[in-house]
């Protein structure tokens, strides 16, 4: 005897507006951005007339940082992302640089408690 999976699961329908479902929603978002890591990349400057160029693309924890070279060959987990620079080859006339793509994330507002 085989058992048939049972296909007629009602299935969400998306025009549906459910204001359980959209509150559920925005409080995952939130959640996302809330705990979301930083983006960084380590950006090589170099003397003129050489432009500067992306060397790495990272993620920076709260208690730990990854990074990946550019051409994706090697990685790296950090113990925080200002260990960055010293995994970065350069020249001794270049300079690299941590630079964040996203601002600092705002401290939680205590007063509404």
């Amino acid at each position: 005897m085989t058992t048939e999976p049972d296909t007629n699961q009602p299935t969400p329908d998306a025009a549906t507006d459910d204001p359980f479902t959209d509150d559920i929603d925005g409080k995952l978002a939130q959640l996302v951005a809330d705990r979301a890591p930083r983006l960084f990349g380590v950006v090589i400057e170099h003397e003129a007339p050489k432009e500067p160029e992306i060397a790495a693309w990272g993620m920076d924890f709260d208690d730990s940082a990854y990074m990946i070279t550019v051409d994706g060959k090697t990685q790296f987990a950090l113990a925080s992302a200002d260990n960055a620079l010293f995994y970065v080859r350069t020249t001794p006339e270049a300079i690299p640089h941590l630079i964040y793509t996203t601002a600092i994330p705002a401290s939680p507002n205590t007063d509404d408690e």
